[in-house]
């Protein structure tokens, strides 16, 4: 995989790339960027919504569960579409559904309307990354896949930095419903652009279409893309990083900083936006090292694992009522860098799946960190009533899934570099072989 990726050549059959590539991209992108802020403005509303909807810490926590569940049980419904209507139709209806889902929350008048609204909104949400990385295997050529997944990463960490800095604002300024009915907005702005400049791909690469087959073409393309170890690989690296800093971020990072290290609402901003901006730089990292050298993916993604672990527990170990500021600094900084570790995920199942089956395979593994993120946030708010607002307790429960994970890849490892192997040679053989 290494050399063939390395070496800076143009694969038979693969896109061009080019100008016209990145700005078609770029409208896709957009659209996740936007998605991202919806996804991520509870986490800066958590305190404000628990007072509004007057809400313990267990219904608090069931805004983001309900709509992580949504996310995460769509995934594969949606990579089957978009392997079968393609990107525009289905970021389409992501942005609609999305847009819908905020002004909804906007003006919820009660608990069960937002709790509705949010789930409308993670099903959109659920659309529109799994649509952008199939819109970057389609017009960008194989070996910039690794760095194209990663930009797309990074452009919805900043739109996680937009709700940290500018909604959160807005939230205190004009107050609950301005703000997110404001935001709405940028959804319309989106589907504008969308509809004008998006295509699914460059001409002369239009893909071969697929027969209507029904059950039996969903069947098959989820059996097929689950039998390869690289896609089950995929779904546990994902499922492993992902989920400290995205429940960090969505909902609890707030109330630990808050409640149980005493931070000023400013200083714990400040935290979070850390997060999202180490994310945005080890992310670029990360993206560089992967394309030039394929063997680091695995070491990555375990040291960003054994790191997160570590400095949680230094966090929550620490011998007084609160750890000090140096530690809350570091542990945000690490915690930066899962949103790049998950993208490796994507990184194990692109290559073990044909192209028609990209869209189905990146949907498998993408259920990995949602799973996992919504698995935590239920236990984390269930633990912090049973035990009285302990987050000692209450974020233990990171090391617990942690620990399956980590079982899971070791398990898989082995498998998968071997299939990979065997495909590589098997694509150099058949572009030695092409009739000319």
């Amino acid at each position: 995989m290494s050399s063939a990726t390395s070496a800076g050549k143009t694969l038979p059959g693969d896109p061009p790339g080019g100008r016209r590539a990145i700005a078609v991209w770029s409208i896709g992108v957009a659209v996740y960027f936007v998605a991202v802020i919806f996804r991520t403005s509870l986490g800066v509303a958590g305190l404000d919504a628990a007072d509004r909807f007057h809400v313990n810490a267990s219904a608090l926590s069931t805004f983001s569960i309900l709509q992580l569940l949504v996310y995460a049980g769509m995934q594969i419904p949606v990579g089957l579409l978009v392997d079968r209507l393609g990107t525009k139709k289905v970021l389409g209806i992501g942005v609609v559904l999305f847009t819908a889902g905020q002004l909804g929350f906007a003006f919820s008048p009660s608990y069960g309307m937002a709790l509705a609204s949010r789930a409308l909104l993670g099903c959109g949400d659920a659309m529109t990354f799994i649509s952008v990385l199939r819109l970057g295997t389609r017009w960008f050529p194989a070996r910039r896949g690794p760095m194209v997944a990663q930009l797309a990463g990074l452009v919805g960490m900043a739109g996680n930095l937009v709700s940290t800095l500018v909604l959160a604002r807005l939230l205190h300024g004009i107050g609950w419903t301005a703000a997110f009915a404001g935001s709405a907005l940028a959804g319309v702005v989106v589907f504008v652009l969308l509809l004008l400049f998006l295509k699914d791909h460059p001409e002369g690469h239009e893909p071969e279409p697929l027969p209507h087959q029904g059950a039996a073409y969903v069947r098959r393309q989820i059996a097929t893309s689950w039998r390869e170890p690289g896609t089950r690989l995929g779904l546990w690296v994902h499922f492993t990083t992902q989920f400290p800093a995205m429940v960090f971020l969505l909902l609890w990072g707030m109330p630990f900083l808050v409640e149980a290290q005493g931070l000023s609402r400013a200083t714990a901003g400040g935290l979070l936006t850390l997060v999202v901006v180490s994310n945005m730089t080890v992310g670029l990292v990360y993206g560089q090292v992967i394309a030039r050298h394929h063997a680091a993916r695995l070491p990555l993604a375990l040291g960003t694992v054994g790191a997160t672990a570590f400095l949680w527990a230094a966090t929550l170990a620490y011998p007084a009522d609160h750890a000090p500021m140096w530690l809350l600094v570091v542990l945000c900084t690490v915690l930066g860098a899962c949103g790049p570790a998950s993208m490796i995920g994507f990184d194990f199942a692109r290559p073990a799946n044909p192209p028609e089956r990209q869209g189905t395979a990146s949907g498998i593994t993408n259920m990995g960190g949602f799973v996992a993120s919504m698995t935590t946030l239920f236990a984390v708010g269930v633990l912090l009533d049973a035990t009285g607002d302990d987050y000692t307790v209450a974020f233990s429960s990171v090391f617990v899934l942690q620990a399956v994970g980590v079982s899971q890849i070791l398990r898989l490892r082995k498998r998968a570099a071997r299939r990979e192997r065997e495909r590589l040679v098997t694509s150099r053989v058949e572009t030695v072989h092409v009739p000319v």
